[in-house]
């Protein structure tokens, strides 16, 4: 499952909601008809429309003020499999990147990622290190040359001290 927004709380009183997007293409995910997994029930998209950063969403399911109340910090989900591919190479789902192999282009292994935070500034790799710290490396391609899904790795090429930080 792959966690697409977060019903942040009702806005206004005939039903509408606040969506806060945990995806990097909201205007492809928040659209008329698209249909979520939230919690043990499916929410169908009626209209959305982004407002400050976030998302105004009517939900077909969610008929009137209580219900969006009742909503309040629903997780809102699309199986993997509904994904559609995409076609430029370089450009990754977060969840194929999960679990991949980092290494540095020198060949010392890093740790694996764990998962994708989406920043303002640029993609943030979450990388658990074989010593168990915490390490974030942009995802940029200066720092990220290689990316080899159907291998399972990663290269990264840090900048100086990156991998020094507590």
């Amino acid at each position: 499952m792959l966690t697409i927004g977060q019903i942040v709380r009702p806005h206004g009183v005939r039903g509408e909601v606040i969506v806060d997007p945990r995806t990097d293409s909201p205007e492809l995910r928040f659209r008329e008809g698209s249909v979520f997994i939230a919690g043990p029930s499916r929410l169908t998209i009626q209209s959305a429309r982004p407002h400050l950063g976030r998302w105004l969403i009517f939900f077909e399911e969610i008929p009137d003020r209580n219900a969006a109340e009742a909503a309040r910090g629903q997780i809102l989900e699309l199986d993997s499999e509904d994904m559609e591919d995409l076609s430029d190479p370089d450009e990754f789902h977060d969840h194929d990147l999960v679990g991949l192999t980092v290494k540095t282009v020198a060949g010392v292994e890093v740790g694996q990622i764990t998962r994708i935070d989406h920043s303002p500034a640029s993609d943030l790799l979450v990388i658990k290190r074989t010593d168990g710290r915490i390490t974030l490396v942009p995802f940029l391609k200066i720092f990220v040359p290689t990316v080899d899904v159907a291998s399972g790795l990663v290269v990264i090429d840090p900048p100086d001290g990156l991998l020094e930080l507590e």
